[in-house]
């Protein structure tokens, strides 16, 4: 049988051990911690941190200040870099009560209010972290790596901002911002986990490992992850101004990779309710997309490989360069659509402003385009020609529309279209197509050039040479919108 003494010894042990978790926080100053953790941050980041009063939870291992505040660099903003409505520093116990020695395990940031700023130069406010004034005048093969890790690294329930110098678009919102980063280190690689809500209703969620951190600029550091974005839409998230008519609601999976001097994105989107011109409507059907992008991160030139635009069966493809700007972000692309099916392909037409008669639709036939696309995002110009071929307006009779002529014949239910060429220039404004060529049969052809003004107004002027009129030039033009088109014939000109 067990001695009671042992026993009682025990039960005295836990006894005091017990005290000595309730009484504790009452014997120890924590706040007087206060400047060495402020120091310790401050070097490590290279910015000034400083806190509110600290308190001590011996059941948490943690010193809990009731606030944060960490500076901006000063040349981009006089305002703190990240706010913070409390922060539970993680600590290790014994070298503490021993020694009145703190080591770091975890740092917890609760509520935290984050303003990310980007200059025109590509630099982001952030880039300097980790390298303090006394370091930022080394060349980076000098300077040492912040003596930092930390075994877990929390941001919860924050919210973030992000701008740039000058500000050419509305600040960008992100809430509800959630960080995971485990075994965090400055000079080893370590895993992470990032969520939150984008404006709107979409949401973000990045998982991934990044690291070593780069001393020259933070935003150069190394890392992979798989991105998953729901319900994007750059309309709500300020990211392209209403006006510019694009909109739609996307779901992005992506992998992203940078090797801290180039930056890509392997992925596919699904845009809904797909819209890329002020003069166009919402696409009925989702767009598929497969991407791959990547970009420099010193020049900021991006390279566009491919984007797959899936219609159907059949997928246009863009390649060409990209590159930011105080203008926004400048495009020189090329679209190559080859001899597509105009069944599949006529899905897309809404999106890019192109409407027939009210009524009526393509059937059958193919479309080939080649088209330049350059200038800003939000206001490209597309240019490049465009062919139609062996296709049938259906719904539309060309014979019965032309006013000044009698009916013609061969077009009733529908037009049938051997051949339609023109060369497309579109820009925000209006779309010009110029050297047109048209050849439907038995009613002739046709040639010339016109305009669609932005709210979608006609205005065109053709020579059509009528087979019932022994090939003799008529003048023909075009008003009205693309849904209601008028067509005049000017036969007292054709006769003179």
């Amino acid at each position: 049988m067990i001695d009671k003494r042992w026993f009682f010894v025990g039960v005295l042990v836990v006894g005091v051990f017990l005290a000595v978790i309730v009484l504790l926080p009452f014997f120890l100053n924590a706040d007087a911690f206060r400047p060495t953790i402020e120091t310790q941050l401050s070097n490590s980041l290279g910015r000034t941190v400083t806190m509110g009063k600290l308190s001590f939870s011996l059941m948490q291992a943690s010193l809990i200040a009731d606030e944060v505040v960490i500076s901006d660099d000063p040349a981009f903003s006089d305002v703190p870099f990240l706010q913070a409505k409390a922060l539970a520093v993680g600590i290790e116990i014994i070298p503490l009560l021993s020694h009145r020695e703190v080591r770091i395990t975890g740092l917890t940031l609760d509520t935290p209010s984050i303003q990310l700023i980007q200059h025109a130069t590509g630099k982001w406010n952030f880039s300097s972290l980790g390298s303090g004034a006394s370091q930022s005048a080394l060349p980076p093969e000098l300077r040492t790596v912040p003596d930092l890790t930390v075994k877990v690294l929390k941001i919860v329930n924050g919210s973030a901002l992000v701008s740039s110098i000058p500000q050419s678009a509305k600040p960008f919102g992100y809430s509800e911002v959630n960080l995971t980063a485990k075994q965090f280190s400055f000079s080893k690689s370590f895993p992470f986990e990032l969520s939150t809500k984008l404006p709107g209703s979409g949401t973000l969620n990045l998982i991934g490992d990044a690291g070593p951190i780069s001393l020259q600029d933070v935003s150069q550091t190394p890392f992979h992850g798989k991105l998953q974005v729901r319900e994007f839409n750059p309309v709500a998230a300020g990211i392209v101004d209403q006006s510019k008519g694009i909109s739609m609601s996307g779901d992005i999976d992506a992998d992203l990779t940078s090797d801290g001097a180039n930056a890509s994105s392997i992925g596919k989107l699904k845009a809904s309710q797909m819209k890329l011109v002020p003069k166009g409507s919402p696409a009925q059907e989702p767009v598929d997309i497969d991407y791959s992008i990547s970009q420099n991160l010193v020049t900021r030139e991006g390279n566009v490989a491919d984007i797959a635009i899936h219609a159907g069966s059949s997928v246009l493809h863009v390649k060409g360069t990209f590159k930011p700007s105080t203008e926004g972000l400048m495009l020189n692309l090329h679209l190559s659509a080859p001899a597509l099916p105009i069944n599949e392909v006529g899905r897309l037409l809404p999106a890019v402003g192109m409407r027939l008669p009210s009524g009526s639709s393509l059937e059958g036939g193919t479309l080939t385009a080649n088209i330049a696309i350059t200038g800003p995002a939000t206001a490209a110009t597309m240019t490049g020609p465009v062919e139609v071929d062996n296709t049938r307006l259906a719904g539309f009779d060309l014979g019965s529309r032309i006013e000044g002529l009698n009916p013609l014949p061969g077009s009733s239910g529908g037009t049938d279209i051997r051949v339609l060429k023109a060369t497309v220039n579109s820009s925000p404004q209006d779309t010009r197509l110029s050297d047109i060529s048209a050849e439907v049969p038995p009613i002739g052809t046709a040639s010339g050039n016109g305009n669609v003004a932005l709210p979608g107004e006609l205005d065109f002027r053709l020579t059509a040479k009528l087979t019932s009129a022994a090939g003799r030039s008529i003048p023909i033009s075009i008003s009205g919108t693309a849904a209601n088109p008028s067509i005049r014939a000017n036969t007292g000109a054709a006769l003179r």
